[in-house]
Order: C-alpha cells, then structure tokens, then sequence
C-alpha cells in the first residue's frame, strides 16, 4: 500500500545525483528499494487500478522505469538515473504513442501528458486533427487553459506550420508536445492520496490527451 514518498527519498537522491557511481549505490542499494523503488511501484500500481476504474475503456499499459541507465547511453553521466518515473498509455496503442506520466527527482515531481518521442509524421497527424474541426479542438483547449496548472511544453518550429489563433497556437505549431504539472518536493508527494491527486490531474488533461492519442492512431493506420 502506497503511503507516499518521504524525506528520505529526497535525500536519497541528492546524494545520488553527488555519488552516482557503482560501489556508492551498492552501499546504498537497501535504502533505494525501500524508499524510492518499493513506493514508486506501489504508486504506479494503484495509480493504474483508480485508472482502470474511472477509464475503462482503455486497457492501461504501465512501465514504471528502472534505475540503470543504458550503458550503451552514458554519455560522460554517472550508471544511475537521478530521477525515475512510471508512464502508461493504451496498451493498443503501442510503445511509442502519447502517454501519462508521472516523474520524481530531489527537487520535485512533475507529472502530465507526454508525447516527447512524436514523429514528424505523428504531429502531422495532429495538426490535420485539428485542421479537419478548428471549433472542438478550441473548446478543448479553452477548458484545459482556464486550469491555469499544467506548461505546454514542446520546441516550436522556427517556420510555423499555420496561424490558426492565439489559442490552438499554443499547441499547433510543436515538434512533440508535453503537458506538465510541476512542484517541488513535499506537500502532496508525501501523502498517502497521492494517486487519487495522480488520477484527478490526469482526467483534467485526459480530453487533450485524447484527442492526441485518436490522432495518433489515426496518423498511424493511415
């Protein structure tokens, strides 16, 4: 049962971040499992059973990340990820689609919408989403945009794919598309509702977030 992360797994990770190195981690290996392994995966876990329940639709796939880095990816930093997450998308939808995340480092948590893998071909078929009904996409993005909560992030085009207005702007004219909650560590990371706070975030961007992934698929099938 999650019982939410503690001070320790934040003190864990500082140290981490100044000790990434083999024999400190294998010293260190019990504290990892038990305050940042063990409730991470407790997390996930009931963050994915609240989703099963209030999406059952969709067939939750979750990959909660391990903290080795590819050796084959070190690029000159330490074998050991600073931060770790859990990600889950529509498991018809495969690997590389648009997924809900949630991620924690020593500093803070953030959790959203993330389609930072997006092909070229992938936003494509976003924008022409968009483009085949301007009006719905607005009235989701209006709603999401008065939550005032989540950074639309993703690099712009420096040659814009369209005008299409202030609002749809925002997410139009991006290379790959994330929508992000962000705090620092503490206040709900440490409680016990953390995945019913997971869930409500969530099924705030969950209309974006759809809209996304039925374009995805669609650009996929195509």
């Amino acid at each position: 049962m999650f019982e939410g992360f503690t001070k320790e797994t934040s003190d864990f990770l500082w140290d981490l971040t100044f000790n990434n190195e083999r024999p400190w981690f294998l010293e260190h290996k019990a504290q990892f499992e038990r305050c940042l392994k063990k409730p991470l995966e407790e997390l996930a876990g009931e963050t994915q059973a609240l989703m099963d329940e209030k999406f059952p639709k969709y067939n939750w796939d979750m990959h909660v990340s391990r903290i080795y880095r590819d050796a084959r990816r070190l690029f000159g930093r330490g074998p050991y990820k600073e931060r770790m997450w859990f990600s889950m998308r529509p498991f018809e939808a495969g690997d590389e689609a648009p997924s809900l995340y949630f991620e924690i480092g020593a500093a803070g948590y953030r959790y959203g919408m993330g389609f930072h893998g997006a092909r070229s071909a992938d936003m494509a078929a976003f924008r022409n989403a968009i483009d085949a009904n301007p009006a719905q996409f607005e009235r989701i993005a209006k709603k999401f945009l008065k939550l005032n909560k989540y950074f639309i992030k993703g690099e712009e085009y420096k040659r814009i794919k369209g005008d299409k207005g202030e609002v749809i702007n925002k997410f139009y004219n991006r290379k790959w598309l994330s929508l992000e909650c962000s705090k620092d560590y503490g206040g709900d990371i440490l409680k016990s509702e953390l995945p019913e706070i997971l869930v409500e975030g969530y099924a705030q961007i969950m209309p974006v977030y759809e809209f996304v992934l039925k374009a995805y698929m669609s650009g996929r099938e195509s």
